[in-house]
């Protein structure tokens, strides 16, 4: 077999030799380092690219850089989740009072309950669409209130809003609420409910995704890494499961590489908030 494979007989003999004192110290080290990537990446429900992943391994005292990561990950044959193409869904209220633009695409101010985001998007189950509305701090990237119905009337977004206020509870004075220009957030039930709260209503142009990019983006997230994995049945369970992942996955232990790669329930204690602070 030495002579057909054309290996020597001392080189079979220093291998043979090697195989029974086992794997040496850098062997070892990148055995270690890819279980300790699949287990991480296993922890993220599969969802974790190179980066996400290098940050866990970091938190955890593994000193390791994205690249050799990535070269881990891909001879494991592990890959992270991105996005869908963003597609246009807003439907505009042509006889609405328009709002001004306030953010100007600015959505972090870099202090918390400066600007809050919200949206509605479409979700499908076997019962049929599922409308589910977002309010989130574009400083924190924090989901502070949401609802869910089988219906996308105003009153899904003032009660996404009702939660976000009851969460906050004491908070600056006018704090600005970013969203597209559709019918719902147009509307004089949603208006007087800013106004009562003491929110600044602000809207983008219509079908200019940019304008609500932080939304969109948030949307992204949702549906490419928890919501499109799996097959809803009806709307209750898709509404556990969405009100599960944003209150225990994504508010508590997702990383976001806009924050440092922590958490936004972990970094909102590190950052200011807005001065004048209305009870």
């Amino acid at each position: 077999m030495l002579e057909l494979l054309e290996v020597s007989r001392s080189g079979f003999y220093d291998w043979r030799a090697r195989q029974a004192v086992g794997p040496g110290p850098r062997e070892q080290a990148r055995e270690e380092l890819a279980a300790a990537v699949v287990q991480a990446h296993q922890a993220s429900d599969g969802v974790y690219g190179a980066p996400r992943i290098t940050a866990e391994l970091r938190a955890h005292g593994c000193l390791v850089t994205r690249k050799t990561v990535a070269k881990v990950m891909r001879g494991l044959n592990l890959q992270g989740i991105s996005p869908r193409p963003w597609k246009l869904t807003t439907r505009p209220d042509r006889d609405a009072e328009p709002h001004p633009d306030l953010v100007n695409r600015v959505f972090d101010t870099g202090r918390l309950d400066a600007v809050w985001i919200s949206d509605i998007t479409y979700l499908a189950t076997g019962q049929g669409w599922l409308y589910l509305c977002a309010v989130r701090d574009g400083c924190s990237r924090r989901v502070l209130g949401w609802a869910m119905a089988d219906h996308m009337h105003a009153s899904l977004v003032t009660e996404a809003l009702a939660m976000a206020v009851d969460l906050r509870g004491t908070r600056p004075r006018d704090v600005i609420f970013h969203a597209d220009r559709g019918s719902q957030y147009t509307s004089t039930e949603v208006a007087a409910f800013a106004a009562k709260h003491h929110l600044r209503c602000s809207v983008g142009a219509t079908g200019v995704c940019w304008d609500n990019a932080m939304a969109e983006s948030f949307w992204a997230t949702l549906k490419v890494e928890f919501y499109y994995r799996h097959n809803w049945a009806t709307r209750e369970e898709a509404t556990r499961g969405i009100h599960h992942w944003i209150s225990k996955v994504y508010n508590t232990r997702r990383r976001h590489s806009a924050l440092g790669m922590i958490s936004p329930l972990e970094f909102e204690p590190q950052t200011q908030r807005e001065p004048n602070l209305a009870a």
